[in-house]
This record gives C-alpha cells, structure tokens and sequence, in this order.
C-alpha cells in the first residue's frame, strides 16, 4: 500500500492580466473579456455590448497593440514580474507548514494563466486548501471584486469544494507603506528631490465611489501614510488618478490635468509613482513613464521620472510572505490528524 501523501496547500498570486502578445487579434481578444466584466463596465450589458463590439473593439485594439510592443520584451512585463515574484516567494513558503506540501503560483483575472484555469490544474494535482492573494493594494470592485467573482464562479463548477482563504488588500499594511518610502528614497537619492512628488492610481469612475466602491479613501490612506514616513509637507505631494475611459466623470484630480497645469505654473521637476500596481505594466511603462511625461515637459517642466513599482523588490517579498505565510500556517493547523 502505498504511504498517504501529506496533503497540499497553494497560494495564489494573482493579478490584472495581459494579452498573449502585443498583435491587434491578441489584444482584442484580451479587450474583449476584460471590457465584457460587468464589475469594468457598469453599463445595462445591451447597451454596452452595442458600444464594445461595434466602436471600441474594432479600433483600439490596434492602437493597444502598438503601445504593448512598445514595452514587450519576450513577454509581457506584468506577467515576468508575477512570475518572477512566484518564483521568489516560494522558497520563504515551501517549508512554512511541514509536512504539508506548499506551492506558489501565478493566475490572472483576464488573459493567461486565468484563474479557474490554474485552480483546476492544482485541484486535479490534489490540492485541497487555497491561499488566494490578489495584487491589488487598494480594494474596488473592479480589481478585487473581479477575484471575487471568479472565485464564486468557478466554486459553481466544483461539487468537491476545497477550502480557501482570500486577501481582500494591504493598502495600510506596515510592511507595504514602508516598502513604497524605502524605494522612493532609493530613487531619490540617486535622481534627487523633486518639486513634487505625484501618487498616481489607476481611476475608477466616480459613480462607482458615489456607490460605495472604497477605492478613492483607501488609495488616499496609502498616499498619506506614504508622504509622513517621507517627512513630505502638504505642498511636496499630491495625489491624482489616471487612466480616464469614456465621458463620464472619473474620480479626481486627473493625473495628466495636474501635470499640465505644474508645468505651466513654473513647477520644474516631478517624480511620480503608482502604488496601486504592483507590477509594472503598460500603464505604468506606456502611459505614466511616456505619455505623461510629455504632457508634463510639454506643458513647461523640465526634469520628470516615474518611480518603478515594487515588482521583485525584496521588500515587496518580504510583504507577500508576510501577507500569505500566517494562513497558509492557519490552513496547515486545520489539518492535524490527516494521516
């Protein structure tokens, strides 16, 4: 008879996503799930199906398709640095909760490696018990609730349930406010202190925050707690929003606005940095270190530099262990007995 083996205990690392490769059919079908979740859109899905299919994915994934390869190399960034953050954190877990077997792996909300997919592979490897760790720092919705929803989804498809545990998000977390401050002063001590220093976050639109999304106070909260253990006065930071989709009303200030308007107003250096990412991605490679950089110099400044996102910081590892080893211990502590 062959010996029982102890049973496994995954943790998830789990992020945005991305296309298969910068091309137009890549990044249209990319657009397509992505644009299609209703937690995105909140638009009646008639109406926005009408919008999706017949104005947006006809155009701008060509234009999409262009920028991603502006950034690609072998692959696309967000889905390096989540395996290269796979990779880092599984040694620090493999042995947390001896005897049982611990494994790290990536998935995505939208695109490859997507999470059902990964959670099926890992339940027909015997997997039993699931810590899920969306990269998001601030809570919405859109990001989070995305997890949420998949999670929910494929738990419908299963008649044997495992257990599974969730991060909702680490916005406040010590670990992480202090991680974001040390690079910061490692990139400032090489480019110097700025005029300004700019907290950028992805935006999400105002009626959603009007709902009830927490999003805006919880990235507000990041951004304070940041600029005190910098020693920043309220005049050396602000905190803005970008990223803007369609007509209606994001949440506010607008990145590119403010930047123009310091530019114009005689501010002559900025530096800013998006702690809502925890890879960097085309937003921040394309659109923060690129386009708004232009909007900035052309408006009048003079020197601008995005801060890298934490990616495989060592700090930022130090801050996954720490977010994921005490449940996965707490999984390990439910299983006594399971010879």
């Amino acid at each position: 008879m062959k010996p029982k083996l102890p049973p496994r205990i995954a943790v998830l690392l789990v992020n945005l996503g991305t296309p298969d490769e910068p091309t137009a059919p890549a990044v249209r079908r990319y657009l397509k799930q992505f644009l299609s979740d209703p937690r995105v859109i909140e638009i009646p899905k008639f109406l926005w199906a009408i919008i999706l299919n017949l104005f947006v994915l006809p155009s701008r994934p060509k234009r999409v398709a262009k920028a991603y390869a502006s950034i690609w190399e072998g692959d696309s960034p967000i889905r390096k640095i989540l395996n290269g953050q796979v990779a880092l954190l599984e040694p620090r877990l493999a042995d947390s909760a001896a005897p049982f077997r611990v494994s790290v792996h990536a998935a995505m909300s939208y695109g490859n490696p997507g999470l059902p997919e990964v959670m099926d592979n890992l339940r027909d490897e015997g997997v039993d018990h699931f810590v899920i760790l969306p990269l998001f720092p601030q809570y919405s919705a859109t990001s989070g609730g995305a997890v949420y929803d998949a999670l929910t989804k494929w738990t419908l498809t299963q008649r044997n349930l495992p257990n599974y545990t969730i991060v909702k998000d680490y916005f406040a977390h010590p670990l992480y406010i202090q991680a974001l401050a040390d690079s910061i002063r490692r990139f400032q001590a090489a480019h110097g202190k700025p005029d300004k220093l700019m907290f950028s976050f992805h935006g999400i639109p105002q009626p959603y925050a009007d709902k009830g999304d927490p999003y805006p106070k919880r990235c507000k909260c990041t951004a304070a707690q940041v600029a005190h253990a910098l020693g920043l006065r309220d005049d050396e930071w602000i905190i803005s929003f970008q990223s803007r989709f369609g007509k209606q009303e994001w949440v506010k200030p607008y990145t590119d606005v403010v930047l123009e308007e310091w530019g114009q107003s005689g501010v002559r250096s900025v530096q800013v940095v998006s702690p809502a990412f925890s890879a960097d991605c085309l937003e921040t490679l394309e659109e923060l270190a690129i386009e708004n950089r232009d909007n900035f110099l052309n408006a009048g400044g003079q020197e601008y530099h995005y801060i890298p996102a934490l990616n495989l910081d060592e700090a930022h590892i130090d801050l996954l262990e720490a977010l994921s080893k005490p449940l996965v211990k707490g999984w390990a502590g439910t299983l006594d007995g399971w010879a």
